[in-house]
């Protein structure tokens, strides 16, 4: 009995530093993403935005808005050792982050009426989409890899750390695009 408390006691202890060390690498991306988002509006103001796809920009925002909600009650099921829909939700959440960057990247950056160097805010179009579509691919990987040692039993209600790990970076993802979105596609009349 004492080797077993010992043993969660010190996977608590080591998920407490790892949570430390995930909440520090979310706020040095909290400034890299809120650089981007200021110097969007420093050079382009409220005034004018990209010529972009509405309809499917809306597309693509709810699709990541569905996935978290699936990425959610994929962490909820494992701390209930559900692990069925555990895998039906994580599943569907890589699907629908799947389909988010073929959207942003292998739709949108084809149809839109200008490059990455026509002038600024195509210029900024690009590296924010492309910086968030990075992201969103590091966090398919991570999902699936999660997904994968799930699939082995390394997962139960007492120790999840890395799904809890990657539905927090799921969420600052999505957050991320919450604020993205308006920015690249509400806000100010069409420039391009």
């Amino acid at each position: 009995m004492t080797t077993h408390s010992t043993t969660i006691q010190d996977y608590h202890q080591k998920t407490s530093t790892n949570r430390l060390g995930l909440w520090l690498f979310l706020l040095s991306e909290v400034f890299i993403f809120g650089g981007l988002l200021v110097s969007r509006f420093y050079l382009l103001g409220t005034n004018f935005r990209p010529e972009l796809n509405q309809l499917l920009g809306l597309a693509v925002t709810t699709i990541l808005l569905i996935s978290s909600f699936f990425m959610n009650r994929a962490e909820t099921a494992m701390a209930y050792d559900d692990k069925k829909n555990f895998n039906i939700s994580i599943l569907i959440t890589i699907v629908l982050g799947i389909i988010f960057l073929i959207g942003v990247v292998g739709v949108e950056w084809r149809i839109a009426p200008f490059g990455p160097g026509d002038n600024v805010a195509a210029s900024l179009f690009y590296i924010m989409t492309g910086f968030h579509a990075f992201h969103v691919f590091s966090g398919v990987i991570f999902l699936i890899i999660v997904y994968r040692n799930s699939r082995k039993g390394l997962y139960n209600s007492e120790r999840h750390w890395p799904v809890e790990a990657a539905a927090v970076y799921w969420h600052f993802v999505d957050v991320v695009w919450i604020l993205f979105y308006p920015a690249l596609y509400l806000i100010g009349s069409p420039y391009l």
